[in-house]
């Protein structure tokens, strides 16, 4: 089997249709095609090319978790569940008949070389995540550090990563609390109440208790 043309496609002109024979077989991204020297008359064999199928899968996989590391950083739990994701056969509806069919999930030995890949690059570092998660979640409206514990524990970074980034943070318990208070305040007209939602945020008691009798001060004087 012989390639027999390579045509960049209209919507993504990084991508290259690869025709085998006359017949479309599959795309490569521009670098796979000059990393795989594929070109114009070569011949493979069907196992050469079911392999080259395997790399364009990866290729499309890549880039589009680099696109999901991209929005923002994520934990590495974050991204394998990402992955894993993509291994699902997932049911999509026909453009041309609107009839649904089966798509196929990608092999997860493609899903672990593009999670590999990504450490590689650095692209997925738990220890950056946890800095960044500390120092940039809800900054106007103010989050408790134990909020902050919880959430990046249910994200799969490691406690001791947690404990070294809430530790070195600049953010400060005490000021993360006024502000919360100060956006929530009005809000409750019973003094019961507000505390009870500033106690289910994860602030320490002791803390709810201080912010609130040196308001009530404040409004006496």
């Amino acid at each position: 089997m012989k390639i027999t043309a390579l045509t960049a496609q209209q919507k993504l002109p990084n991508r290259v249709n690869v025709m085998v024979d006359g017949v479309y077989r599959f795309s490569l991204d521009v670098y796979q095609v000059s990393d795989l020297g594929i070109r114009v008359g070569k011949d493979y064999t069907e196992k050469e090319l079911v392999e080259l199928e395997e790399e364009s899968t990866f290729g499309k996989l890549y880039a589009r978790a680099l696109e999901y590391t991209m929005i923002r950083p994520h934990s590495a739990k974050e991204v394998r569940d990402y992955l894993w994701r993509k291994t699902r056969d997932t049911k999509v509806r026909s453009r041309t008949t609107g009839e649904l069919r089966e798509k196929k999930g990608v092999s997860q030995a493609v899903a672990d070389r593009v999670f590999e890949r990504l450490i590689q690059k650095g692209y997925i570092d738990d220890e950056k995540f946890a800095r960044y998660w500390v120092e940039n979640r809800n900054l106007r409206k103010g989050t408790s550090f134990r909020k902050l514990e919880n959430e990046l524990r249910t994200k799969g970074v490691f406690q001791e990563l947690i404990q070294k980034n809430l530790q070195n943070s600049t953010r400060d318990q005490k000021s993360e609390l006024l502000k919360m208070y100060e956006k929530k305040k009005n809000k409750y007209d019973d003094e019961k109440k507000l505390i009870a939602y500033l106690l289910r945020q994860g602030f320490p008691y002791d803390d709810v208790r201080d912010i609130l009798k040196s308001s009530n001060l404040d409004q006496m004087s």
